[in-house]
């Protein structure tokens, strides 16, 4: 408790002489040393709060064959899987308006997430075996999603399939919505859901990415 004290003192140091240097009209080296020296301690309470469990979320990136990925967890597992375009800020409020504030950057608790997800883009990985969080799925999109995890490694299912294994029957517009909601794609396969007949149907990542993954694990042949 002494250490964080000390460390939270510090930042406050440095934003304070950094303001009163600004008042002063005085140059920016010594401000700039301050902020360096503020951010290298911003960074070892990052890693303490993550090492400690005192934060509510973490996030890291991790890399794809499309771009640079988005993830974050709970406690309780993986909780968001953001594309490349998706906005860091807005993925950030949402996380804090939903579950918590207490957010921190740390890669440690999302290692293995991002050890299976290379090994998946690799071709060496068929099914994960994470903690899923699912706090951010509703009741019927639970259900939804919860049938689409089932769906093995190179298979498919249609809409109206997944909308009647969900209790549904006639809601494949329904679930049309909440596969397209899904907050853990890849992860939570819904790339594996197509219209009946075949046709891909739309993709919170793109068809270009849903046909991409159904190519990786030889639902659809290669295109040429």
């Amino acid at each position: 408790m002494t250490d964080r004290k000390t460390d939270y003192g510090t930042i406050e140091t440095a934003l304070r002489r950094r303001a009163a240097a600004q008042r002063a009209g005085e140059k920016d080296a010594p401000n700039t040393i301050d902020s360096r020296r503020a951010a290298d301690v911003a960074a070892r309470l990052t890693r303490r709060m993550a090492d400690e469990g005192l934060a509510d979320v973490t996030y890291a990136p991790a890399e794809s064959p499309f771009g640079t990925l988005l993830l974050a967890a709970t406690r309780r597992g993986l909780v968001r899987l953001a594309f490349p375009e998706e906005n860091l800020d807005a993925m950030l409020e949402g996380l804090a308006r939903r579950i918590s504030p207490r957010i921190v950057e740390a890669r440690g608790p999302l290692d293995e997430a991002r050890r299976e997800l290379e090994q998946y883009f690799g071709g060496h990985r068929r099914a994960f075996e994470l903690a899923l969080d699912w706090r951010l799925v509703g009741p019927f999109g639970r259900r939804v999603l919860g049938v689409t995890s089932q769906i093995p490694y190179g298979g498919v299912l249609s809409y109206a399939e997944v909308a009647s294994d969900a209790g549904s029957p006639r809601g494949s517009r329904a679930a049309g919505n909440a596969l397209g909601a899904n907050p853990i794609p890849i992860v939570i396969p819904c790339h594996r859901v197509l219209r009946s007949g075949g046709a891909l149907g739309g993709y919170g990542g793109g068809t270009q990415r849903k046909r991409w993954l159904l190519e990786l694990e030889g639902a659809l042949p290669p295109a040429r």
